[in-house]
């Protein structure tokens, strides 16, 4: 199975149309329909169902579609750190992202290698632990930023030198806006969103023993979805500080959770790891922004 071979694929996966994905790729339609029946031969399993103005994936063809996306970055990916090797003025990085305010170390560090490294590419992809962990492990990504303490026996890390703040973010006009931090009390009976991941671990310890008695409305994995539907009376988001605008004019309000709930974010990457100079110069400039160099 050739990369090129699962590139075609991709690309008439995306346009659902034979004619579009070969104008893209550059190449004829008969090649295009040439080279996806041999790949339907190679798996011995039909991948697409072809309709008269359109193509669309059999199950297999959407199993394929997965892999095949994190095969082909994988591929680019080592194309790149392979031309990166030899420039001295750039090069490219790969980041995966937790939501937090604290990203703002990540963007100082970019920032200063940038000054001296003008030609630095970086990639960023934003997800939850789930998703951004499980790009590191296929090596398509460099560094990821975690909500939750790394496995010490698959990955090296280093803390952030602050913490995120848990609070409740909801309509200013709510009753519960003249308190000074909420309390667990205050959630009971209320519609609440969440992430899923945080649902299960941050905000269950610190609820303890009540904690069955909370209803997660909905979960996101992007604050900011959460406090639209939070903004519209839906139910009240719970999230770190400093995510949702909550200025005067924004409608909304943030008030910390008590007892203080905070959650570390982790720099991460993979044990034994080889870096391109790019990644090392990155991450020496992250150990300078947490304060661990002068």
């Amino acid at each position: 199975m050739e990369i090129r071979t699962l590139r075609y694929f991709l690309a008439v996966a995306r346009e659902e149309n034979m004619t579009r994905a070969a104008e893209l790729l550059h190449v004829t339609q008969p090649t295009l329909s040439k080279a996806l029946k041999s790949l339907e031969e190679e798996l011995d399993k039909k991948l697409f169902i072809r309709q008269s103005f359109s193509i669309r994936l059999t199950d297999e063809g959407m199993l394929l579609r997965e892999r095949a996306e994190d095969l082909v970055s994988m591929a680019d990916k080592i194309e790149k750190e392979f031309v990166s090797l030899d420039d001295i003025a750039g090069g490219e990085l790969f980041l995966g992202l937790a939501e937090s305010c604290l990203i703002k170390y990540i963007a100082d560090a970019i920032k200063a290698l940038k000054e001296r490294y003008p030609r630095l590419q970086y990639h960023i992809t934003s997800g939850d632990t789930e998703q951004v962990a499980d790009k590191l492990q296929k090596g398509i990504l460099d560094f990821v930023v975690l909500a939750e303490e790394p496995d010490a026996k698959k990955y090296d890390f280093l803390p952030f030198p602050e913490a995120d703040v848990w609070g409740l973010v909801f309509p200013a006009g709510d009753p519960l806006a003249a308190k000074k931090e909420i309390r667990i009390d205050d959630l009971i009976g209320k519609p609440l969103f969440c992430s899923e991941q945080a649902w299960n671990n941050e905000v269950a310890a610190w609820a303890g023993e009540k904690n069955d008695l909370l209803h997660l409305e909905g979960s996101f994995r992007l604050s900011y979805n959460g406090s639209v539907f939070a903004k519209s009376g839906l139910g009240y988001l719970l999230t770190f500080d400093k995510l949702i605008d909550v200025s005067p004019d924004s409608g909304l309000v943030f008030i910390p959770l008590s007892p203080r709930l905070e959650t570390k974010l982790y720099l991460v990457w993979k044990k034994y790891q080889t870096f391109t100079p790019i990644a090392e110069r990155f991450l020496q400039q992250m150990r300078a922004e947490f304060g661990l160099i002068s």
